[in-house]
């Protein structure tokens, strides 16, 4: 809690100097450009890192997940059930973002911005991943080579083969597992050092934009909050919605046993954190443990209806901001790349940049228009992590009413018995 507090005390810090060197700097300077480009050697150099995170983090978190689902009818039948509602949640809040993004087009306020540094790069991306390119490099012709080229969405495929094959195996698997387990933990301490860097990143990229451009750009920002917040609203609604439709009147009971945990998850940007709360309000709600124990860890994988939301809007915004109108079917593919890429992200504080940054490439987006985020990213992944502990909250209750493991009112003292 304190480290992560310091961080964002950091960053804040860092974005408030970023903005004033940057206009100093702009004011100034003769050739404010000369001191941009500095800059992006910093922010290049943040980048290359958080691309590094990229292939052993989604192949350990991804098998792991898979691997511990096991290979037995009942478990399958429940798996089946989950993914289905994971697959219908993350259809809706994918496309809320794309809906969102395109309506309130807040990328647009940037685009005089950041023309400049598009330059050769829209070019490319008028023509970027088609269907047929999707299909052909879904399969890699081997994970080496696409672990090397970091091509995410190889990986992710590969993974999901590799996960169901450790899962058929059975216990002879279980030390793999364990052992992939462990290196998904390191990778998830390695995110954490490669972010203490983030303040340097936001300083660096703050000051590079407001130094070229000068100080209007960050107006944007604040209409863009806005509009992602006022989406969050819009998906918590969707959620809660369709949790009625399963759960009737008892889903704003529910919404009172999440209570804790979404705020839990908002002020420390980490919907990991509330993990244990969101278990134990699970069970006081009725869901009997050996549900609850199944469904919400792999909701932490497969379930994270802000951060999926979040990656659309997030993406677009930076094409719109770099003037590189995407197609709907482009931006359909966008949401096939980010179905499938979203889903081996752990639930820990900006891990969605990791998934925006592996989407930019593979449309070939400017990658440095990620950084456009990275100084507000806390804000959003406040509200996203929350999000993200209220969909898996939703979802493991109607799981649970699905299976008929759900108690009524006032049984909910012989959760543990029945367990």
């Amino acid at each position: 809690m304190n480290k992560k507090s310091r961080l964002t005390t950091y960053i804040l810090i860092a974005l408030a100097l970023g903005i004033i060197t940057g206009y100093i700097v702009h004011a100034n300077m003769a050739n404010p450009l000369s001191f941009a480009d500095t800059m992006s050697l910093i922010t290049t150099l943040f980048l290359r890192l958080i691309k590094m995170i990229i292939a052993p983090l989604v192949f350990s978190t991804l098998v792991v997940g898979i691997a511990r689902m096991g290979d037995a009818s009942e478990v399958g039948r429940i798996g089946i059930k989950t993914l289905g509602w994971f697959f219908i949640a993350s259809i809706m809040s994918l496309s809320l973002g794309l809906v969102l993004v395109n309506l309130f087009r807040p990328g647009d306020a940037l685009l005089g911005h950041m023309a400049a540094t598009a330059a050769g790069k829209v070019e490319l991306a008028t023509s970027s991943l088609t269907l047929k390119d999707f299909v052909t490099h879904l399969v890699p012709s081997s994970i080496v080579d696409g672990m090397a080229k970091n091509e995410i969405l190889q990986i992710v495929i590969f993974s999901l083969f590799f996960g169901s094959a450790a899962a058929a195996v059975g216990k002879k698997a279980d030390v793999m597992v364990e052992a992939l387990d462990g290196v998904a933990h390191v990778m998830l301490k390695v995110t954490g050092y490669v972010m203490k860097f983030a303040p340097i990143a936001v300083f660096a990229a703050v000051a590079g934009v407001i130094a070229k451009s000068g100080l209007g750009v960050l107006s944007t920002y604040g209409v863009f909050m806005a509009e992602f917040y006022l989406g969050i609203a819009l998906l918590w609604a969707l959620l809660i919605f369709a949790g009625f439709l399963f759960l009737k009147g008892r889903v704003f009971g529910l919404m009172k046993e999440l209570r804790g945990p979404a705020l839990l998850a908002f002020s420390t940007a980490s919907s990991e954190a509330a993990y244990p709360k969101t278990l134990e309000g699970l069970e006081r709600f009725g869901v009997k443990n050996r549900i609850a124990a199944f469904v919400l860890p792999i909701g932490y994988s497969f379930n994270l209806d802000g951060s999926m939301m979040y990656c659309t809007f997030a993406t677009v915004f930076i094409a719109q901001a770099y003037g590189i109108e995407m197609s709907l079917g482009q931006q359909m593919t966008m949401m096939m790349v980010l179905m499938l890429t979203s889903k081996g992200m752990a639930g820990v504080p900006r891990a969605s940049l990791v998934v925006i940054a592996a989407t930019l490439g593979q449309f070939n987006i400017p990658e440095a228009g990620m950084l456009l985020l990275l100084g507000i990213d806390h804000f959003l992944d406040m509200a996203r992590s929350a999000t993200n502990v209220i969909g898996n909250g939703v979802a493991t209750a109607v799981v649970a009413k699905w299976e008929g493991e759900l108690l009524e009112p006032g049984q909910e003292e012989m959760v543990k018995e029945a367990a």
